[in-house]
């Protein structure tokens, strides 16, 4: 039902995305330093919910609005190539680093898993991912397009949190490592935008409409 093509390409984006520095990250890595390793897992932990906030809301409720509205559809994927665009030039400049948080405030448990939450609702990368992206890779002839947009969007939560799960884990780690390594940083910047900006080329010049219900 769900190709092998359509798995690796969202694998692919998925993993591009998760890489580029972004809202998610530089909270991730603010708290794993500043708080530790425990505090990044429950941040974490709010994050992924916010993952299967968005895959369920755009599976049962978006794509009934945009095959409705098929204007707000083209806005909106036009929006989300821009700001991909916008990701590729910021990742070739340098000019975001994740891993040069600010020192923070201490927070609760409650707290650490709401800000995951509210900060992955209002991350426009994972939205872009759910309105723009995952629905390129949705075979309207295979049928079952709701279990198809869900086993996608499963693939991208699955490595959002394997590879945050990791950052926050090694995130001391990895600060101390590209500090005393500018070169190993320049490459990441360079191969993660130019797949972002090829990403943003594709969601512009597809020529789709919004998948039926």
């Amino acid at each position: 039902m769900v190709s092998y093509s359509a798995v690796f390409g969202v694998f692919a984006v998925a993993l591009a995305l998760v890489l580029t520095p972004g809202p998610n990250m530089i909270y991730l890595v603010s708290r794993s330093i500043s708080q530790g390793r425990r505090a990044g897992m429950v941040s974490l932990a709010g994050v992924a919910v916010g993952f299967l906030v968005y895959l369920t809301a755009t599976n049962l409720g978006l794509a009934a609005v945009f095959t409705a509205v098929p204007a707000l559809y083209t806005v909106v994927k036009l929006a989300g190539a821009a700001y991909l665009a916008w990701l590729a030039v910021q990742a070739l400049r340098g000019s975001v680093s994740a891993f040069e948080p600010a020192e923070l405030q201490q927070d609760s448990t409650q707290r650490l898993f709401t800000m995951g939450l509210v900060t992955n609702l209002l991350n426009p990368k994972i939205a872009i991912m759910y309105i723009s992206v995952i629905p390129q890779f949705v075979d309207p002839a295979s049928g079952r397009l709701l279990l198809q947009g869900f086993t996608l969007g499963g693939v991208q939560i699955a490595v959002a949190v394997a590879v945050n799960l990791a950052i926050v884990v090694l995130a001391g780690s990895i600060a101390r490592f590209l500090a005393v390594r500018p070169t190993w940083l320049k490459m990441q910047r360079y191969l993660m935008g130019t797949v972002l900006g090829l990403l943003a080329v594709r969601v512009a010049t597809d020529g789709g409409k919004p998948l039926p219900v």
